[in-house]
């Protein structure tokens, strides 16, 4: 994909999670989702949530790329899937209940701007296309390697994702 096009994936979903929050009532935001042990609303907040890892995955794989060191450190994160998964699964069950719709909506908003600025940024510097290896048993859109222009991608494949687990509309 070209930064372009990542770009307007990223407020595409963006625009999409808007209507979603601004649309959808307490029981449907109540109601369990398909394919997952969360509801609508836990969700939501997993969501927003792969824009914030693609945030903290950025650095990383900058500075992995740049040294080529990364297959061990990918092992190591493979090793330890198990709780990564019930982190993952806990944090978004607890915060999509305490945070609200309008504040995911307003985070959401926050990460893509930020991440649509550093995007020009590694686009302008020619970081995109450094690589590090990655765990592939944390998610099924990681590659065993990818570059900072995959992980940029990465936040709105998995919004894709879990958009389709969605029961809102009933």
């Amino acid at each position: 994909m070209k930064p372009t096009e990542i770009r307007a994936e990223m407020r595409r979903a963006q625009a999409e999670f808007e209507q979603m929050t601004r649309t959808a009532n307490p029981q449907a935001m109540r109601r369990a989702t398909n394919g997952t042990r969360w509801t609508n609303r836990q969700l939501l907040f997993h969501m927003v949530l792969g824009y914030g890892v693609v945030r903290t995955l950025l650095p990383l794989v900058r500075a992995l790329g740049r040294l080529g060191h990364s297959t061990g450190f990918a092992r190591v994160l493979d090793a330890t899937r198990a709780p990564f998964h019930v982190v993952n699964y806990l944090g978004a069950r607890c915060a999509g209940e305490v945070v609200s719709p309008r504040a995911m909506t307003l985070l959401l908003a926050r990460l893509v701007n930020g991440l649509d600025r550093s995007l020009t940024t590694d686009a302008d510097r020619g970081r995109l296309g450094l690589a590090m290896h990655f765990p592939t048993t944390w998610d099924p859109y990681f590659r065993s390697t990818m570059t900072v222009l995959d992980v940029y991608h990465f936040g709105t494949q998995h919004f894709d994702h879990h958009r389709r687990q969605l029961t809102l509309d009933g």
